[in-house]
């Protein structure tokens, strides 16, 4: 099946990837000159783990092509996907601009029938929106579909080739034979595909994001009861994680959740709520809390140093917004070196991937190192953001003779409070005693 995909960014470089790799003829599609350039040199601008190779495979087998021409990318396609930008606007509503744009495009464009598909994240009756656009000037029959993505990044291409189920809104039959066609490769194992109508399918990605914001809020929200009981939230997420009502997973205490979906997706569905004359209480209360969490080790390492972290230098470990990731979009650590040089600290900083877009944004304002421990060298302490694995097993020998401070703020609870008390740390964790070696 020959299929385009307007926008080349996280979503649809993966998406456009991924369904070469099942055999499909895609075309992808950008205004942006300079990326197009950089993906017909073979250049991937994301990192995420197993794509470059699907990439440079489809590529070379003449599958995966790019151009910035609407009208040569949409020829002869018979799904559209639109993966475009939907960014939150001043007031929390997803901006569709670039969606209305490109669908306005497409009706004078259309030569034949097709199906084009919304798998941008997008509210409640984006569907009808899009279609009325193309019909304006459309000349051929075409349908309008919901497919919103669940790609996790880290694990986006295995979530695509595996996915645990498939989400398609459409009231077309001849759309929903060519959409199941389409994905048949990919649900082989028995993984269902979810048929039911637009505005269903709009809101099912909303509110499953939204849904796993207020899991991971909760148990953020029970680890810092815990640090005022003296409970243990490793214990407590245990007790309940083995509960199948409940399940295992969005359960580890931290500092908050970040990333490209997840903050705005929430925003967008308490903005859509209300629209609709509905308070959605929980989702406003997830934010607000999610937004204090962030920060919650400045509090503790306020207390440590008797409220004074002016002219202190702190390692920064992690700077992405998950592990296997370069995104820090939303990140918790953006928060922490605003939250730190305005109290007049010194930043020393390493992440595997992130270190490029951050200097972007924050430029020569922190020291950007070549390794965690390079970044470690005269730290009054350490400041943990993100788990990479990398992290999790130190050389605490080596990390002792180079630091100032034998101090942990561990947002991201990777090591054991008690083996820290032994190598005579002061440590700080999520929902757990601090121990001060």
């Amino acid at each position: 099946m020959k299929i385009a995909v307007v926008g080349t960014g996280y979503v649809g470089l993966v998406t456009g990837t991924c369904f070469a790799e099942t055999g499909n003829t895609v075309t992808c599609v950008d205004i942006d000159e300079k990326k197009v350039a950089k993906l017909r040199n073979g250049e991937v601008p994301i990192y995420e783990p197993g794509l470059e190779t699907l990439f440079e495979r489809n590529v070379k087998q003449g599958r995966l092509h790019f151009t910035t021409n609407l009208k040569e990318g949409i020829e002869g396609a018979k799904v559209i996907f639109l993966a475009l930008p939907t960014p939150p606007g001043e007031d929390g509503s997803a901006d569709l601009k670039y969606v209305l744009k490109v669908a306005d495009d497409l009706g004078e464009l259309l030569e034949e029938y097709a199906v084009v598909v919304d798998k941008s994240t997008v509210p409640v009756g984006t569907a009808e929106k899009v279609r009325a656009k193309i019909a304006v000037k459309a000349k051929v029959d075409f349908d309008v579909v919901s497919n919103p993505e669940f790609l996790r990044e880290g694990v986006a291409v295995e979530d695509f080739m595996k996915p645990d189920r498939v989400v398609i809104g459409t009231q077309s039959e001849k759309a929903q034979e060519i959409m199941e066609k389409l994905y048949a490769p990919l649900v082989r194992q028995g993984n269902p595909i979810i048929f039911m109508d637009e505005a269903s399918a709009e809101l099912t990605k909303y509110a499953a994001n939204s849904f796993l914001a207020t899991k991971i809020t909760f148990m953020n929200e029970i680890a810092n009861l815990c640090e005022k009981l003296g409970a243990d939230v490793d214990m407590v997420r245990k007790g309940i994680g083995t509960d199948t009502r409940i399940g295992k997973r969005f359960l580890f205490a931290g500092i908050g959740y970040g990333g490209s979906c997840f903050p705005k997706d929430v925003q967008a569905l308490a903005k859509s709520s209300s629209e609709a004359k509905y308070d959605f209480k929980i989702l406003n209360a997830v934010m607000d809390i999610n937004q204090s969490q962030k920060t919650r080790l400045i509090e503790k390492a306020k207390q440590h140093f008797n409220g004074d972290l002016k002219g202190k230098t702190f390692a920064m470990w992690g700077l992405s917004f998950k592990p296997y990731t370069d995104d820090i979009r939303e990140a918790p650590a953006l928060y922490n070196i605003d939250a730190l040089l305005a109290e007049g600290a010194k930043i020393k900083a390493y992440d595997p991937e992130g270190m490029k877009n951050v200097r972007e944004i924050v430029g020569d304002k922190i020291e950007f190192c070549v390794d965690e421990y390079h970044a470690a060298e005269q730290a009054d302490a350490i400041f943990i953001m993100t788990e990479w694995p990398i992290f999790r097993t130190p050389d605490f020998a080596k990390l002792s003779s180079i630091v100032n401070g034998k101090v942990i703020f561990d947002g991201r609870n990777l090591y054991d409070p008690v083996a820290m008390a032994e190598l005579e740390y002061s440590y700080y964790s999520i929902g757990r005693k601090d121990i001060n070696g």
